[in-house]
Parts: structure tokens; sequence; C-alpha cells
């Protein structure tokens, strides 16, 4: 039997770039050569694809890539490949961007389709899908940046130009600090900060306006971290929950590549019937984005009273050797090569 050609595709334009390179690694380490013809293919940050010619055994984060040979047409050199795996996080590789793409070329790609990856990208729009499928959230606020103006979008999605004093007195006035302002669109956790006062509440707005005009504040939820991970097209299967032990105030993007002090607990020490209420609630999440292939979704446990609230979904996950993603899965039984063979069968299915 012939060798499936299996494209590799990583890198990218987002501020994910370094962290979609040590995930690619990983995964191009633990594909079956014996089932698959490789092809790793790298996009850099100013959007230009190579042929990764020399993929290493080991990747640090933050390594550049090096051996690679220009692309000079695109669509042709994916034309050839019988199935595509994107292990690419953030803006235009999670978005549904690179995944258009692959649509209009008839190519079958691991993950989500156009519209799970754009609307789980969106933190905004997974908050609107969510509501509507009744799984308990943080109260949150919506703001959005025209140039230089803010604008105060309410609950019914009707806008008011508002200066940036403005907006966190009115924010301030629905939601109780600490809150967490985020770009809407982002990844990783990267923009995001939480705010103690409306000093602080002022100035995160305006930094995360440097990563995306759509800007989210959720009301802080002091309680456990935790994550489940999903599998499946139709037939969805749920990992056990993991636990995050952030290392920092909560798990940004320093906590999570850089601090080492950073933990995770798998599975986590909570009751069985929160943990089974968790897992249902990350099938319902992925259903209800019309997801495909994996996700992970994201969950808080309030600490005084169990109440379970979904924070968000990622549709592509992290693949490095400390991603929750994979190490989940391994728990409930599935090895990494194993899950990396599964989700090429799940492309091909749908």
């Amino acid at each position: 039997m012939s060798k499936k050609k299996l494209g590799v595709i990583f890198g990218g334009m987002s501020t994910e770039n370094e962290v979609s390179i040590v995930s690619a690694n990983s995964v191009l380490n633990h594909l079956e050569e014996d089932t698959y013809q490789i092809y790793p293919i790298y996009i850099d940050k100013e959007g230009k694809w190579w042929e990764y010619e020399k993929p290493e055994k080991t990747i640090q984060f933050g390594t550049q890539i090096q051996a690679k040979q220009a692309i000079t047409n695109i669509v042709e050199y994916l034309k050839q490949l019988d199935v595509i795996f994107p292990v690419l996080h953030g803006l235009y590789g999670e978005d549904g961007t690179i995944q258009g793409l692959f649509e209009l070329l008839k190519i079958p790609y691991v993950g989500c389709h156009v519209l799970a990856s754009s609307v789980g990208m969106d933190k905004v729009y997974t908050k609107v899908v969510f509501e509507k499928a009744g799984l308990k959230q943080a109260n949150y606020e919506y703001v959005r940046k025209d140039k230089e103006q803010y604008l105060y979008i309410d609950k019914n999605f009707n806008e008011r130009y508002m200066s940036l004093e403005e907006v966190a007195r009115k924010v301030s006035e629905n939601l109780n600090f600490p809150m967490f302002i985020k770009p809407s669109n982002s990844g990783s956790s990267v923009g995001i900060n939480k705010a103690k006062n409306i000093e602080e509440l002022k100035k995160y707005i305006e930094y995360a306006g440097k990563f995306d005009n759509k800007i989210i504040i959720e009301q802080g939820i002091e309680g456990r971290e935790v994550e489940c991970a999903v599998l499946g097209n139709e037939e969805v299967m749920a990992s056990c929950v993991g636990e995050i032990k952030a290392a920092e105030e909560f798990y940004s993007y320093d906590a999570k590549y850089n601090n080492m002090q950073s933990k995770t607990e798998i599975p986590a020490n909570i009751p069985e019937e929160i943990s089974n209420e968790i897992r249902k609630q990350a099938v319902k999440a992925f259903k209800a984005i019309d997801g495909k292939g994996l996700s992970r979704v994201d969950f808080f446990i309030e600490k005084d009273t169990n109440e379970i609230y979904i924070n968000e979904i990622n549709t592509l996950p992290g693949f490095t050797s400390i991603s929750m993603y994979p190490k989940l899965f391994e728990e409930s039984g599935i090895s990494y090569q194993e899950l990396l063979s599964k989700l090429v069968e799940l492309a091909l299915e749908k």
C-alpha cells in the first residue's frame, strides 16, 4: 500500500509562531513514517512559505527555522498532498483562514472546519454560541476599538462611542474587580492581563487593543483552572480532566512557556461527578460550534461553590511536550503517536 502524502504546516504570521514551531517539531517526530510520506511546510512571520528540509529531533523554544527551501507555487505544492495537518496557532492558522484555502483546494485536513475555527478563535462570538447552548460563563463586557476611539457594545449588540475613561467606568459598574482583559482574537494568553482597579483596567484595555480591535473584559473567578480534550467528528470522546497550576497569578504566556514552576496535574484531583460534568460540557461546547477532529476546552471550578464555568475552546491546541491536549489523551489510554494517526484518519473521514 502506498504511503499517504501528509503535509504538516506550521509557523505562521501570528504571535504564536514560536509555539507552533515547537508543536510541529514534536508532531513530526511522532508521525508513523511507515504510513505517511511527510512534507514539513513552514510559514514565516512575513507569510512566506518554505519547505522545511531537516526537521530536528529536539528543538528549543524560540529556535528559528534555518534549513528551508522556498516554495514558489504554493497551490501546486499543496495539491500533490493527500491530507494536511495544520499545526498553526492563532491568527491566519487557527481562525478559519487557512482552512478556507484547504476547502477551496479540496484537500482533507486535520481539525475544525472554517466556521468552528473562526468562532472558536473569536472569544466574543464563542461566548454568544456558548450562551445559546446554555453553558455557564463568567459575566463579561465587550468593547471595540475604532482608531483612537472606543465603542461600548451592550448585550443586544447596540453600539455607543465612549472615551476610554467612560468605558472603564461603565465596565466597573457592571463587573467587579479583579477582571481579565483579553484581545478577542488571540491565543496562548497573548495580550491578556488581570486588572485590580480602574487605572489598571484602562491601561490593559489600551494594551489589548494593540493585538485586536475587539476586546473582552471578564469577571474574575476565584477557583481552579481545568481543561478537557475532545476527539472525534460525529462520535466525540472526551479525555480525563487536567488541572493547571500556574506559577503566576494566572496562566499567562510567560507562565505557560517560560516559568518552569507552572505545573499540570493529570488527572485533576476533583470529585468524579464534577469531572463527568466537565467532560459532558466539553463535548457539548465542541458540538455547539460545529467542531470536528479535535479541541481543548477550558473551564473554571469556582472555589466556594464548585460551580463549573466554561472559559474558552481551543480548536488547534498545542502539541509541545508540555501541552495538555496530548497529555490528557495519553492519561486516557491513547499514546501521542496513536493520537496523531487518529486525527489524520478523522480528517480523511470527514
